[in-house]
């Protein structure tokens, strides 16, 4: 990570309007001045934003819900035959229900306003973290990105987005995962990515009105997903116009010097960034119509620091490109750093219309374009390896909320979403040289060092094409009664459009032994024959094929639950959902049958070729909790059992998909007929304890077995599989995983001093994959004939045993504004690897020997991880409308180097060398390797990489 200092100057004027949510609601019970329940009174609740009113009756036990509120503020009161209550100003969150009790007094007594204190959600089993406005405003966001926000709940981390196909979307593990098991709304509007699984489309902080990072059991009315829910409510107009300005500059004066990338002597890389943003909303007619938008465009050049020895080397290639050693190139420009330029906007629009008291609609349209030129270059590549990648992604929802009566409400929501992207190559030479220096420490991810990209790392090959569009219908219908709140509900998702392109060009690349300055020096040919002089190796000669891959897919949800108030401090909340997907498993119009391999897989008698999956129809989800509030209203004590199902993405198999189109030289690569949905089984229980004067303080416990997830097994001809059948990549849904994790949480609100602070203790486990993480898409077994071996079962990629967290504001003297986010945790694992075949399956990359002994899934650690973030600020107000907030941040106060896990997993790629790629004993201390030192201990084979 790098030290950065941001100074922005942000011109605000008017109070910024509340968003609105359809997930929240307000509930409590009427009581007259002697403490009796009031029955058939009305309870009114006015939003304080735009005065929007619900008005209901409370039930025989005095008992009242008002459900599908949006998230804000509301104004709560009651009254009856010659009582009043007092106006109670309530917080609904997303995704919770506030209690507010109400107390009648006698309608000629004074009526007095009560302003309460944020109260715990009585009635919901749920482990949510609701994110407010304030917090995203305030809080230090080093990619202004509203998911570094999401670090301060508790069983979450960040973890480095896998996916080189979206720019800039970042990514949050969840219970040790790597963050792809998520399910995500935006108003209600799926906001999945259904390739690689994760966020889908970015929206700007200002766009953002809360958000509530759920972690833990949720109801049935959430779908699609095994790890964690992030409901997202989008800002709105309000009764008066407000708007904002801001802008945020950062120069490569105020950005530290990265020493993994660009270690010294060499000059510090440039880079700059500058971010603009704007806020406009307010009401169109008053009462009735209101509008609001924000906008935020994102102009970003780093650059990629090429050290002085890659120059070297650049500049000797560049020499035999003159000699006219390397066919049809005859120059190659040898730049001292690479800029890479990145242009993204993000435009969020929103209206929202009362239609009559109790119907009320929003529309809102977002977008998110972005343009990277040289993407991909790697810290010890030319720029001919690089693409220029654009990436369009669109939605729109169309909502409404109807009440019908005192105590039924239906809630619909419409949805669209477009996601276009495309990767151009700088180069179409039709082959890349690789040599030895461009696949060091420094380039973990790339390979090539001049020509073609070939686009694929040691995890999997991405596509340099992708489409998705989709359509959702949603329909909740509430009901609420004295004792019950029931809820029904219908997700169906249209997906007609789920497809890209792998490069399929005719590709050679050429792997060379050693680097450019050997062949001029030495006099050795760079492509011809000598036998004096080592020879390139041919690792991919590729003739053209067919890269692209199609799907239709449908999916459909059904559920039902109910909130029992068993007594005045007991909710027992129970339900069941069923989800089931149509065209999962069929490609460009066809099943499996239609894959080669797998023909002749079956024609050599393999047993698992013998049928092709179907989609899986047993995914039904029971899921059930309560909520306890032993001894009066400041203690909540909750607990839950319930099951998750997820359909794994496309990423995981899209090469079999490709391989049923036909054509020459298609994937070898089929998949299980012994397909399962992928679920996780969680059971939770948290207490919650309302202290004095705005503090609370809880704890709680998860726990996940994850069942059925993705691994890539690779089989090969004559090992393990028959002489006959030809070598396959076979994928399976056949994991396991397991999370049980504790948090230590305590916050503060009000009074100009908001804290959050929580300590987890977690340990997150899985079985044998390449990548070892849970419910993860790109996962690959180490040992195709032992899956279960007992090496292959250990700490997850994101295992991470101890994290602190700490986040607030605080009012300083002179009007300053201090604002943190600090993050602390334990060393993260990874695994190391070797290109010999240990394990005899006829598979290289297996898991590496050390000292006689093969090495476990991830049982290497990296470093412990800590950044501190900062923010300081001072409002000047210009009359009563204007406020000017100039402002620093400052990221990596401490100017820490964090690698996490990210370190050299490759053992024939330590620099220096090991005496041994089969049993590694000592490190070379000369190039002939006959001076050795003794490895004592994995930690001397720890190399942080770029």
């Amino acid at each position: 990570m790098k030290l950065v200092f941001v100074l922005s100057v942000m011109l605000m004027f008017v109070e910024a309007g509340l968003a609105q949510d359809p997930n929240g609601g307000v509930e409590g019970t009427v009581t007259d001045p002697a403490g009796a329940v009031v029955a058939n009174a009305w309870v009114t609740v006015t939003s304080e934003t735009d005065n929007a009113t619900r008005r209901v009756a409370t039930h025989a036990n005095g008992a009242f819900v008002v459900t599908g509120l949006q998230a804000g503020k509301y104004w709560v009161t009651g009254e009856a035959t010659g009582m009043r209550c007092p106006r109670t100003l309530a917080e609904v969150r997303v995704g919770q229900t506030a209690h507010v009790p109400l107390k009648m007094q006698l309608a000629s007594a004074n009526t007095t306003v009560a302003v309460r204190s944020e109260q715990a959600d009585r009635t919901s089993s749920v482990l949510g973290n609701p994110v407010t406005q304030e917090e995203i405003e305030e809080t230090p966001l080093a990619n202004r990105s509203f998911a570094n926000i999401a670090y301060i709940a508790p069983m979450t981390a960040p973890v480095e987005p896998s996916d080189p196909t979206k720019a800039r979307i970042t990514a949050v593990s969840f219970a040790g995962s790597s963050g792809l098991n998520v399910d995500l709304s935006v108003d209600g509007g799926d906001n999945n990515d259904d390739y690689i699984g994760g966020f889908l489309q970015a929206y700007s902080p200002e766009a953002i009105r809360e958000f509530n990072v759920r972690t833990a059991q949720f109801d049935p009315d959430t779908s699609r997903t095994n790890g964690a829910s992030v409901v997202i409510s989008t800002r709105a107009g309000g009764n008066d116009w407000h708007g904002s300005g801001a802008g945020f500059f950062r120069g490569s004066g105020l950005n530290a010097r990265n020493t993994l990338d660009n270690p010294a002597p060499q000059p510090k890389q440039p880079y700059g960034r500058q971010d603009y943003v704007g806020t406009v909303g307010g009401p169109v007619k008053r009462d009735r119509l209101w509008y609001f938008a924000s906008y935020e465009y994102n102009r970003e050049t780093p650059s990629v620091a090429y050290s002085g020895a890659s120059l070297g080397e650049f500049q000797s290639l560049a020499t035999l490109a003159g000699e006219g050693q390397i066919p049809g190139v005859s120059a190659i420009a040898t730049p001292s750093s690479l800029a890479v330029p990145f242009r993204d906007g993000l435009l969020n629009t929103r209206v929202d219309w009362q239609q009559s008291a109790a119907s009320r609609w929003f529309v809102r349209f977002s977008l998110d374009r972005n343009l990277t030129h040289n993407d991909l270059v790697q810290q010890a590549a030319l720029p001919s390896t690089g693409f220029t990648t654009r990436s369009n992604y669109y939605s729109a929802v169309v909502s409404n909320t109807m009440a019908f009566g005192d105590h039924w409400l239906g809630s619909t929501v419409l949805a669209a979403s477009l996601f276009d992207h495309r990767k151009t190559r700088n180069s179409e030479m039709g082959f890349a040289l690789a040599f030895p220096f461009s696949t060091t420490a420094l380039t973990t991810s790339g390979f090539e060092t001049f020509g073609d990209n070939q686009f694929a790392t040691a995890i999997t090959a991405f596509p340099i094409a992708r489409e998705q569009q989709k359509y959702q219908l949603r329909y909740d219908l509430n009901h609420s009664s004295a004792a019950h709140t029931v809820k029904l509900g219908v997700n169906f998702i249209h997906e007609p459009v789920l497809r890209g392109r792998f490069a399929d060009g005719a590709e050679t690349l050429y792997v060379f032994a050693q680097d450019p300055t050997y062949y001029t020096t030495s006099g050795c040919p760079l492509l011809g024959t000598n036998v004096n002089c080592p020879s390139y190796v041919t690792e991919n000669d590729a003739a053209a094929t067919d890269g692209t891959f199609s799907q239709s897919v449908q999916r459909v949800g059904f559920y039902g639950q109910d909130s029992w108030r068993v007594a005045r401090n007991v909710a027992l909340n129970y339900g069941m959902r069923y989800d089931t997907t149509f065209g999962l498993f069929i490609a460009s119009g066809h099943d499996q049958n239609a894959n080669a391999t797998l023909q002749a897989l079956r024609t050599a008698g393999v047993g698992f070729a013998s049928g092709v999956p179907h989609d899986y129809r047993g995914a039904v989800s029971p899921r059930v909790g309560a909520a306890w509030s032993p001894g009066g209203r400041s203690t909540v004590v909750r607990a839950g059992f319930g099951m998750y199902y997820n359909d794994l993405a496309q990423n995981g198999w899209a090469e079999a998909f490709q391989a049923v189109n036909g054509g020459a030289n298609p994937p070898a690569a089929v998949i299980d007929p012994h397909y399962h949905s992928p679920y996780a089984m969680q059971g939770s229980a948290a207490v919650e304890h309302e202290l004095a004067r705005g503090w609370k303080a809880s704890a709680q416990f998860e726990h996940q077995q994850g069942v059925h997830q993705y691994r890539r097994y690779e089989y090969v001809s004559g090992i393990s599989l028959p002489s006959s059948a030809p070598s396959a990549s076979v994928f399976r849904s056949d994991n396991r995983s397991r999370y049980d994790g504790g948090s230590v949480i305590v916050q503060h609100r009000g009074g100009g001093f908001d804290f959050t602070a929580h300590y987890t203790f977690a340990k997150a486990t899985t079985w044998g994959a390449t990548v070892g993480e849970l419910f993860d898409y790109v996962n690959g077994v180490t040992d195709a004939l032992h899956p279960f071996g007992p090496g292959d079962h250990g700490p997850s990629g994101e295992d991470i045993r101890h994290r602190f967290v700490v986040e607030g504001a605080f009012r300083l003297p002179w009007h300053l504004r201090f604002a943190a986010l600090a993050q602390f945790e334990s060393a993260r694992p990874y695994t190391m690897f070797t290109p010999v075949d240990i394990n005899g399956d006829g598979n290289v990359n297996d898991r590496a020997v050390v000292n006689g002994v093969q090495t476990s899934l991830d049982q290497f650690r990296g470093l412990p991880f800590s950044q501190v973030d900062v923010r300081v600020s001072r409002e000047f107000r210009a009359g009563e409308r204007v406020r000017v907030h100039p402002f620093v941040e400052m990221f990596n106060l401490l100017n820490r180097q964090n690698p996490g896990n990210n370190y050299v997993p490759d053992i024939s790629a330590l620099s220096p060398v090991v005496n041994s790629l089969s049993n590694a004993t000592g490190i070379c201390l000369n190039a002939g390797c006959t001076e050795t030192r003794s490895i004592h201990s994995t930690n001397d084979l720890r190399q942080p990489a770029g």
